[in-house]
């Protein structure tokens, strides 16, 4: 499905023009939802039928598991809803441990492994998207913030740089759909703005809860490049750099696309 709207896009004159446009301006920015149909907003809207809250509950339990575990997320952090409130609405962040900025699952694996006294939770697992969307709904409304840290600013300039970068055998780079053309169509499906203030989200495609970095390896399929690793830090720089662009846009964790 993905391949054949990219191949649609290879085929507009659109795309033929040898300059890219400029990066979107703060207050033309919209959201995802907003190129939505009805049936996504109104499943968003309402968390009794919003999928992804069967991953939020599991979540809740986890935040507060001692089975396995030296000590609970609750043994530090207490009640969530206001521990985590802003969180993950700042993720990446900058890691002493690591040295260069880790996104919230990667903080999450940081604490299980030095304070949980457990093993890391593998990348897209159930537990990890259950924990994240969990911490991510304390965030729900406010805006995204990425940290003011001149520590962060090589890794947001390198994931700028790939944001840009054309990549794989139709030579496409993200800033093609999502800045030159947004709000046009691949095929039948618009083409929104690329934010990434909702993950992770419930898509209807997937039939399931997944993180930006899925999405992400789906899009590198569908140009036909090899995408990095789950946990790469390429993608973490990439994390990074759509937090700058959607700074101010409010957090909608777990969203609902189609």
């Amino acid at each position: 499905m993905i391949s054949r709207l990219l191949i649609a896009l290879a085929l507009t004159a659109s795309l033929a023009a040898a300059t890219r446009a400029a990066e979107i301006p703060l207050d033309e920015r919209r959201s995802g939802l907003d190129f939505a149909g009805n049936d996504s907003r109104q499943m968003q809207a309402d968390d009794t039928s919003n999928p992804a809250f069967l991953w939020v509950r599991e979540g809740e339990a986890l935040w507060a598991k001692t089975d396995g575990v030296k000590q609970s997320c609750a043994s530090c952090h207490n009640d969530a809803a206001t521990t985590m409130k802003g969180v993950s609405a700042r993720y990446p962040a900058y890691s002493e441990a690591k040295q260069r900025p880790v996104d919230l699952a990667g903080q999450v694996n940081i604490c299980r492994e030095t304070r949980q006294d457990a093993k890391p939770f593998a990348h897209e697992s159930r537990e990890m998207l259950a924990l994240t969307a969990y911490i991510g709904l304390q965030s729900r409304g406010m805006p995204t913030a990425p940290p003011d840290d001149a520590r962060l600013e090589p890794f947001r300039r390198n994931g700028e740089q790939l944001f840009n970068a054309r990549v794989g055998q139709l030579n496409f780079s993200c800033a093609n759909c999502h800045n030159d053309n947004w709000g046009k169509r691949l095929a039948s499906a618009p083409i929104p703005q690329g934010h990434a203030n909702g993950y992770p989200l419930y898509r209807l495609e997937w039939q399931s809860l997944g993180s930006l970095q899925r999405r992400f390896r789906n899009c590198m399929s569908g140009v036909r490049a090899t995408a990095f690793a789950y946990g790469a830090p390429e993608w973490v720089d990439l994390e990074l750099y759509l937090a700058w662009r959607a700074r101010g846009m409010p957090v909608e964790t777990p969203a609902v696309r189609p």
